[in-house]
């Protein structure tokens, strides 16, 4: 019998429309190479070459991955982005057949400078189920765990939501944190939430682990809100369907230029995308590695002796399971099997 008790196929009959279960450890080998390789740049003022290093790191692992995957998020059109370009073919080609956002480096100005919180992430669900932003780079989100799914809105005014987040606490808005992106776009909305008397807690970068923040209970952060990447939107959608909570986002174009195209591509400007809408797969899962320490998880760390550690999340919807998987890589055997770029 199989040792494997994630996933066990009786006479090879596969649905080839639904992930295997194996499919969340695979994943995370794919974000621990990614942080691995990106993990050499921390602190060294090129954003640029670790973004490059974690790409080029995951391609290599997305290629032994049994799946049919296309990416529906990732770098760039395929002009800008060599690998993990938007409609790139991944996987070993077998099933089943699935869409893909990946982000390599979430946070690659926080790891040129050193600075916490960035992550390796991927996110994977059935196909078509992902939401494809087009030309529109940014979106207004807001975001938070169960307890205050039902009461988030991106049409109600901003401190109402924060009223009603604080009496579903049992207080008032006082009892309120806010976790935001620290951006000249967002001062009227500052205004507002200290008027109100929420507390606010400013991130330079990566918006996919404020989101995570802003779901997973005793974090001490309730909402998030602000004005960040779709990219980061649908990777947060991916992993709020496995934890629960909810995300709202809504197409925020930067430019006249941007709106038109958004516009004539037929995408609707004025409405709010539910977490269904961002990622609508049933069976979904999301892998996140760190790179640098955080609140989330610890970075990657080098050790004397040649190895390194890792620690990342692991998450599936459908069962609803959630693991924290810390990892020692020994990184000269991963060398003579895969060369340099795993770090």
């Amino acid at each position: 019998m199989p040792e494997d008790d994630e996933h066990v196929i009786s006479h090879d009959v596969r649905d080839v429309t639904h992930p295997d279960r194996n499919l969340a450890l695979e994943l995370v080998r794919v974000t621990e190479a990614g942080a691995l390789a990106a993990g050499r740049w921390i602190g060294r003022g090129e954003k640029e070459s670790a973004d490059g290093a974690a790409v080029d790191a995951m391609r290599l692992m997305l290629d032994t991955v049994p799946m049919d995957g296309i990416v529906v998020i990732g770098e760039g059109e395929k002009d800008e982005a060599p690998m993990l370009f938007n409609g790139e073919e991944i996987g070993d080609g077998s099933p089943p057949v699935v869409d893909i956002a990946v982000d390599p480096l979430e946070g690659t100005t926080l790891t040129a400078r050193g600075m916490p919180s960035a992550l390796s992430v991927i996110a994977l669900s059935e196909r078509g189920t992902m939401f494809d932003p087009g030309p529109c780079v940014y979106m207004e989100k807001i975001a938070t765990g169960p307890r205050a799914a039902d009461v988030i809105s991106l049409t109600d005014p901003l401190p109402d939501v924060i009223r009603r987040i604080g009496e579903r606490k049992g207080g008032g808005p006082e009892d309120v944190t806010v976790i935001m992106l620290d951006r000249p776009r967002h001062e009227e909305a500052i205004a507002q939430l200290r008027e109100v008397g929420a507390s606010i807690r400013f991130i330079s970068d990566g918006d996919v682990a404020a989101s995570l923040f802003a779901v997973l209970p005793n974090t001490g952060i309730d909402l998030l809100w602000g004005i960040g990447g779709t990219p980061e939107g649908v990777l947060s959608a991916a992993a709020i369907k496995c934890l629960g909570g909810r995300i709202l986002g809504r197409l925020w174009p930067r430019d006249d230029g941007e709106r038109k195209a958004a516009e004539d591509a037929g995408y609707d400007l004025t409405r709010v995308l539910d977490t269904d809408d961002l990622v609508g797969g049933n069976d979904v899962f999301f892998a996140a590695t760190g790179v640098t320490d955080g609140d989330l998880l610890d970075g990657v760390r080098y050790l004397d002796d040649g190895h390194a550690t890792t620690e990342s999340l692991v998450m599936r919807s459908r069962s609803g399971t959630v693991r924290r998987v810390q990892a020692t890589h020994d990184r000269p055997k991963l060398r003579e099997v895969v060369g340099a770029r795993y770090g």
